[in-house]
């Protein structure tokens, strides 16, 4: 049974905890329709304002934070943010709610302290600073020593201290009681200037806004405090708590206990010895290069709505496969501004990064976005984008770097062929990861079936998957308009095994042949020649419509990383959480096996069950159904 006061009285509600704001909007309306209050004394209308703002200073941080290509050398840990930590700080907004009610209640019981208050009260600011640092500093520093101690710890003030790595959120994660208490210390200010005669609305929009900035500041995990600050003030290092200073209390946390001066963890002597030295260490490096990850997945936008799925726009929202979110179309008319600034002048950023089996592995993304792929002007620009992420890879000592999805289009740069023979020295290994694409594909399909039908029959893929299925003694009907480009891909095949490959012109020739495999966009109408129950294979992005309910759709080629993986928190464009597509899995083998050679170009059949073994031998698993079952 949970401890008195450490559930939240809402918990079981979910997203129906915020209609406890309806009273206070429907008040607000109502003063306003009818003109019972004004704006200057609309105490609901101000509580609601205050809550936006409040929810704005974390979400804003929480983007800083999450900005990998402005803060990665500022992380004072480097790991990353997991979907556990993510889950568990989801509801981090709770103690809005709570104080907003608190308030409500406190402005309809004392509603004189709020009539007649003037906007602005020098006296009120000096006033709430005294109080503050006289009362609050020290009240939250014993209280906060009082919920370390064992029973407190274990049953209230565990779940602050859950989160390896400190997030905004982390600071407003916290149970029922910490908060009731939170309140508390913050009211003593606010409420003591109102009473002393000094308060004033600014006061109360000052004091909460910058108390939630500095608690988001202290559990970014990202020091922007400079130690020359404290070079040529020292005593200021006594006033204000920097990143590094508080994150030393989450790894020892004997010491530390301040809300933001650690003056009174020197008056108290809890000062942890290393928290000037390590905020040097870590300060003095900024702007330095970071650490290098050991693998590159080079990816780029699909359309403005998907540029929207990225952690540093909204953590939660990208910790779930992507999907149009209703909530984020206020927002596409920015993502686009921000798209074409990025298209003008911005070059590969950081999306994302985890550990796996102790090697770092990024997610690089180019500023483009799918349609500018098709754009015969674009295609030089967006080469050159990509050939400048490789040679920064290849500069900074990045092993291998996988291209995702259009940056290893055939027509573009020939699965990455023109950036190795412009650079015949390049230490990086180039990835296309469509091996183990194929792989993944071929896996699929039982070993008992004797025909398919292929659409894309002669792009890469699909010519490696119909020279490889021939060799099964499959027969493989290959849809092509092109009789020359076919007999180039059967000639491939052993003298034997040609017969295995027909080409056909039309999709009616396929109106026997339950196993399809998509590997160009298909329609409905074309759906409709397949006959009941056939499953459709595809490698074509974005994913097929699922027309006929009578035929099974299979997803596109992905993999599950392995269980040992730290510090994965988004995912990866419509992939489940802890899946990749399988050319990002591909590139991770390349890393893991140590391959020199790069892969590029045309598909080696011959190595697709050596990479797929490979795959299945470092964990990594197969997300559909059919290959879950071979990989037991």
């Amino acid at each position: 049974m949970a401890a008195p006061l450490s559930v939240w009285p809402w918990e079981k509600l979910g997203i129906f905890k915020y209609l406890f704001y309806g009273p206070l909007v429907a008040k607000a309306i109502y003063s306003q329709i009818h003109q019972e209050g004004n704006f200057m004394i609309d105490w609901c209308l101000h509580i609601l304002i205050i809550c936006a703002l409040r929810g704005l200073v974390h979400i804003f941080w929480s983007s800083f934070v999450n900005m990998l290509f402005l803060t990665s050398n500022r992380r004072i840990n480097q790991q990353g943010y997991d979907f556990k930590q993510i889950d568990n700080e989801w509801n981090w907004d709770n103690f809005i709610l709570l104080q907003a009610i608190i308030a409500s209640i406190a402005c309809y019981i004392f509603p004189t302290f709020i009539e007649n208050v003037p906007v602005w009260n020098t006296k009120g600011f000096i006033t709430i600073l005294i109080l503050h640092v006289g009362m609050s500093e020290p009240l939250y520093y014993w209280v906060h020593r009082c919920f370390h101690e064992s029973y407190p710890f274990t049953h209230y003030h565990s779940l602050h201290h859950s989160s390896h790595v400190l997030h905004p959120f982390t600071g407003a994660t916290a149970t029922f009681l910490e908060h009731l208490v939170l309140t508390m210390i913050i009211g003593i200010p606010i409420t003591g200037s109102y009473m002393m005669g000094y308060g004033s609305r600014a006061v109360v929009y000052g004091y909460i806004l910058a108390f939630d900035f500095l608690r988001c500041l202290g559990h970014s995990n990202v020091e922007i405090v400079s130690h020359r600050l404290f070079e040529i003030f020292p005593f200021f290092r006594y006033l204000l708590y920097t990143p590094s200073y508080h994150s030393l209390h989450h790894s020892e946390m004997g010491t530390n206990f301040c809300l933001f001066m650690p003056v009174f963890d020197a008056i108290w002597n809890t000062l942890n010895a290393n928290s000037w030295e390590l905020h040097n260490q870590i300060s003095s490096h900024a702007g330095k290069k970071e650490r290098v990850p050991d693998f590159v997945f080079l990816a780029h936008a699909v359309d403005v709505s998907s540029s929207m799925h990225a952690p540093f726009v909204n953590r939660a929202i990208a910790s779930f496969p992507y999907t149009a979110v209703s909530v984020m179309l206020p927002f596409w008319p920015v993502s686009f501004m921000v798209l074409l600034a990025m298209w003008a002048k911005a070059k590969t950023f950081m999306l994302s990064f985890y550990n796996l089996k102790g090697r770092l592995h990024a997610t690089w993304v180019v500023p483009r976005t799918g349609f500018q792929y098709f754009l015969p002007f674009a295609q030089e620009g967006i080469n050159k984008h990509i050939e400048e992420a490789i040679l920064r890879a290849d500069r900074d000592g990045v092993k291998v770097i996988s291209l995702a999805a259009l940056n290893k289009n055939e027509a573009l740069n020939g699965g990455g062929t023109l950036f190795v023979n412009k650079h015949p020295k390049l230490r990086v290994r180039v990835v296309h990861g469509n091996t183990l694409t194929a792989a993944v594909i071929l896996n699929e399909i039982h070993k008992d079936v004797k025909e398919v039908f292929l659409t894309g029959a002669t792009s890469k893929l699909g010519r490696a998957i119909a020279l490889y299925l021939c060799q099964r003694r499959v027969r493989v009907l290959m849809l092509t308009l092109s009789t020359e480009r076919f007999q180039n891909v059967q000639k491939e095949a052993p003298l034997d095994c040609q017969s295995y490959l027909v080409q056909v012109t039309k999709y009616q020739a396929a109106r026997n042949c339950k196993n399809w495999i998509v590997g160009k966009w298909i329609t409905p109408r074309e759906q409709s020649w397949a006959p009941k129950g056939t499953h459709f294979h595809q490698f074509v992005v974005p994913p097929i419509l699922s027309f006929r309910r009578d035929c099974t759709y299979g997803d596109l080629a992905a993999m599950r990383l392995p269980e040992d993986v730290q510090g994965l928190g988004c995912c990866e464009y419509t992939m489940e959480r802890g899946v990749v597509h399988a050319c990002h899995a591909g590139g991770v083998v390349h890393l893991l096996e140590g391959w020199t050679h790069h892969e590029v170009g045309a598909i080696d059949v011959d190595r697709i069950d050596l990479v797929w073994n490979a795959a299945l031998k470092h964990g990594l698993k197969p997300v559909s159904s059919v290959n879950k079952q071979k990989s037991m």
